[in-house]
């Protein structure tokens, strides 16, 4: 028999981010629930700033019956003489049962002891006080609090409980709040408890009482409602769709209204006026013609049928904020970008101050630059001057009363600072961009002289955290080196930068205390082996040539996929592997030679010719290298048919696994074939 059953939780508002980063599991967890007490169905979860719903429109009165099978010793040991052993007593027992209850079967070929039992299931009202207990005590929001005399706690106070299986109230407490067929609506619309009588008055109350259960059609509400502001006022909404999540969850009946801030406040940097309303007061920026205007957009909770007051109420609010970022700009701006009080800031123990960072960085931007300057456009002597002003002003912004109040804002409040101080244009780009990329969605440094800024401080950052032994291991990362990495092998693929791991990080190290920077080199290989999204093992066949320079090694590992792709290479594959394994217990770092008049047949000249016009050719890519190589095919099974590798004469057999090894040797210029699994 099936019942609808309503489980809501109501609690003092609750926090958004929190709420948010459970959300994903607050369905997983009842489903375990259900699960682990055979209950399990279809339901949904709901919930507004006060409270957790639960809905079955179907729930079972009870659990199924059911037969639970024990297994117990072998028959030949559960009894001597006759008698049962301890062994069998001990079963019969665990069974709780008599002795001459128990039956044998059998199980993996064997007579063992058995005993089948009967187990009626329990009426689901039996079993939902624990499980609902069990559920909500699960939730993980991060911190809780405990209020009035309980000893529990919880994100918030709860407030009432109410859990209505069909129409009958299910009994129960929860940190001290007994369970009533009770429930709140919006507080503007009436403050007073309302009784309910069934889920179908339950849902409509709600309904008549300004609250909007259901998420997902407050967001659709907010969002129609934006589309008619933006026609009405010409305007257009930027939606964050993170802060969008946030207003939903904070809201039981959402409102969109415009307000306006002083125009005076758009002499700020558009990020700054949009962190302060977005991070502070959930608010919206607003534009026009692409630009932001001095307006924004509130999603209020209230109730009335003049929202002026609400307007006003939320533009007195943002004035004040406004008004502390306009005095901190102002103030940074008589300041300069000045490194006055870096020297003093612990960049981490055992790696000194950020002025020392910003030193170790400058290192680093000039040995890259002297490695690529020859790629980049325009005077070397001028791009060296912009690399040396950008980096020394890199962290500059941290010193100031913008940054300090928005932390998020470093980079970008020097690049705006930058420039009303009269620095380059490349320099304050550079430090805006000196963080790129944020993540692997995340835009490039957008010039040559970005990406060496950005390299640069990722690489000082890398280093220094080895050297004293900071290291990512398992899941934790702390310090975001794996993102560091990444943003390395992007940045180097799209401005085609040389970068053998081995060697510059190497020549690098010398400027931090010793450590082994083979640590470092299989850190970046990991990394290599979580970026290319192809099958590993062609990663691993890259790997194992011995290429450590990254560019190379990505052109290498897309040649080796697109070969490994085409329809042809798995008949290929064998005869190439093949040269893996003849030549498995060679020397291949020795000069090998061949020497044509040692052939006796026709098939070894014409291998040997073929390679050689192989050797002879000009490659642009390495996917040409590679189709030239898999051209050998018919010369290399008629070498194989016809030919005798392991001749008698040692001259000759060793003249013909030369012959193999150098053919086998080009492909390891490239990839080590024997690496790759089809």
């Amino acid at each position: 028999m099936l019942k609808p059953l309503l489980i809501e939780i109501g609690v003092e508002e609750l926090p958004a981010v929190p709420l948010l980063k459970e959300l994903k599991n607050i369905e997983k967890k009842w489903l375990k629930i259900l699960e682990q007490n055979s209950l399990a169905g279809e339901f949904e979860f709901y919930y507004t700033p006060r409270r957790l719903v639960l809905w079955h429109r179907e729930f079972k009165t009870s659990q199924e019956d059911s037969e639970v099978e024990f297994f117990g010793a072998p028959v030949a040991m559960a009894y001597k003489d006759g008698e049962p052993t301890p062994a069998a007593l001990g079963f019969a027992k665990k069974c709780g049962v008599e002795m001459s209850e128990i039956g044998k079967a059998e199980k993996s070929g064997k007579e063992v002891l058995y005993f089948k039992q009967a187990v009626q299931g329990r009426p689901s009202v039996e079993l939902l006080p624990a499980m609902i207990e069990e559920w909500i005590k699960s939730l993980d929001f991060g911190k809780s609090m405990r209020w009035g005399s309980s000893q529990e706690s919880f994100i918030r106070p709860i407030r009432w409980v109410n859990v209505m299986f069909g129409d009958a109230l299910v009994e129960l407490t929860l940190f001290d709040v007994a369970s009533s067929k009770q429930t709140f609506v919006h507080r503007i619309s009436s403050f007073g408890i309302k009784d309910i009588s069934s889920a179908h008055e339950y849902f409509e109350t709600l309904k008549n009482g300004a609250v909007t259960l259901y998420p997902d059609e407050r967001k659709q509400n907010i969002l129609a409602q934006f589309e008619t502001l933006q026609k009405e006022q010409n305007i257009e909404i930027e939606i964050d769709e993170d802060l969008l999540d946030e207003v939903v969850a904070i809201t039981e009946h959402p409102t969109a209204l415009v307000g306006s801030f002083d125009v005076e406040f758009l002499r700020l940097p558009p990020e700054v006026i949009i962190t302060s309303m977005k991070e502070h007061q959930r608010y919206f920026p607003v534009f026009k013609d692409g630009k932001l205007v001095n307006k924004f957009v509130v999603v209020s909770n209230a109730l009335t049928d003049d929202y002026r007051k609400v307007v006003e109420g939320n533009e007195k609010v943002l004035r004040p904020r406004l008004s502390d970022g306009l005095f901190f700009y102002d103030n940074d701006l008589k300041r300069g970008l000045k490194l006055d009080g870096l020297e003093k800031v612990t960049f981490m123990d055992g790696l000194g101050s950020l002025q020392d960072k910003v030193e170790r960085e400058s290192i680093i931007v000039k040995e890259l630059f002297n490695l690529y300057k020859e790629r980049i456009k325009g005077d070397v002597t001028e791009n060296e001057v912009i690399l040396e002003r950008a980096i020394t002003l890199a962290k500059a912004d941290l010193m100031s009363e913008m940054v300090y109040e928005f932390t998020e804002l470093q980079g970008l409040m020097g690049h705006y600072y930058a420039l009303a101080l009269g620095e380059k244009a490349e320099v304050a780009l550079a430090i805006k961009e000196q963080y790129l990329p944020l993540g692997e969605e995340s835009e490039l440094p957008s010039t040559p002289l970005s990406a060496i800024i950005a390299m640069a401080i990722k690489l000082d950052t890398l280093l220094g955290l080895f050297s004293i032994e900071q290291i990512p291991t398992g899941s934790r990362d702390p310090f975001a080196l794996r993102r560091a990495v990444n943003g390395i092998i992007r940045i180097v693929n799209e401005y085609g930068f040389l970068f053998n791991i081995k060697e510059t990080i190497a020549k690098l190290a010398v400027n931090y205390k010793a450590f082994d920077t083979a640590k470092i080199e299989n850190f970046f290989l990991e990394r290599i082996r979580q970026f290319y999204k192809v099958n590993p093992s062609i990663i691993e066949a890259v790997l194992a040539s011995g290429e450590r320079e990254l560019l190379a090694m990505g052109k290498k590992i897309e040649a080796v996929n697109i070969m490994a792709q085409s329809e042809s290479f798995a008949q290929t594959f064998s005869t190439f592997k093949r040269l893996a394994n003849i030549t498995k217990d060679m020397d291949l770092t020795a000069e090998l030679s061949v020497n044509p008049a040692l052939f006796d047949d026709d098939a070894e000249h014409e291998l040997f010719n073929a390679y050689i016009a192989v050797l002879a050719g000009t490659y642009t890519t390495y996917i040409e290298e590679l189709d030239t190589l898999l051209e050998l095919k018919p010369q290399l099974d008629s070498f194989f048919d016809n030919v005798m590798v392991n001749a008698d004469d040692l001259h000759v057999r060793e003249n013909r696994k030369s012959l193999v090894a150098l053919i086998y040797k080009s492909f390891l210029h490239i990839a080590d074939i024997k690496e790759i699994s089809i």
